[in-house]
């Protein structure tokens, strides 16, 4: 899997996602401008001791992500969409992106995207959830979708053994 960041803006949640993606063998893909320096002590110390496991690829803008990634399957993260993130089935090598903490992902690129958008249900009137959080709930749908490819299904404990 993919989880592309579109000009993120806060270093905690990005590094949040990059722990995530670690945890899910997931590739994390940066689109600039970002809002902080990648070795910002924010960005690190929510990824922990991770980062440097974390396969990261950085791309000048939106148009040097597409021409690097010639023919990907993009699913786009929005609160806007009119499909809920769990209608697609999502390939095992598709894209999930999810735009900057404080305007979402342009209108224009969702226009251009519009059968491929999804949205997280939300009550009310809340504006949107937590980035890390956003990208957590729907790559677990995606790689649920595709049978946790080779994740570990079981955890151990550690000082006591399971019945």
């Amino acid at each position: 899997m993919n989880i592309v960041l579109l000009e993120p803006e806060m270093p905690a949640n990005t590094g949040n996602i990059g722990r995530t993606c670690v945890a899910t063998n997931s590739r994390l893909h940066l689109i600039e401008p970002l809002g902080f320096k990648l070795n910002e002590k924010m960005l690190k110390r929510a990824g922990l001791d991770y980062w440097d496991k974390l396969d990261v690829t950085v791309y000048s803008d939106y148009q040097d992500f597409l021409d690097k990634n010639p023919g990907a399957k993009i699913y786009m993260a929005t609160t806007k969409a009119h499909k809920v993130y769990t209608e697609p089935e999502y390939e095992p090598d598709c894209y999930i992106m999810f735009g900057k903490e404080s305007a979402g992902i342009p209108e224009e690129i969702l226009l251009d995207n519009q059968e491929n958008c999804v949205r997280i249900p939300m009550w009310g009137d809340i504006r949107s959830l937590n980035l890390s959080n956003s990208v957590s709930i729907v790559l677990y749908e995606a790689l649920r979708q595709n049978g946790f490819e080779k994740m570990q299904m079981q955890g151990e404990l550690h000082h006591l053994k399971w019945k």
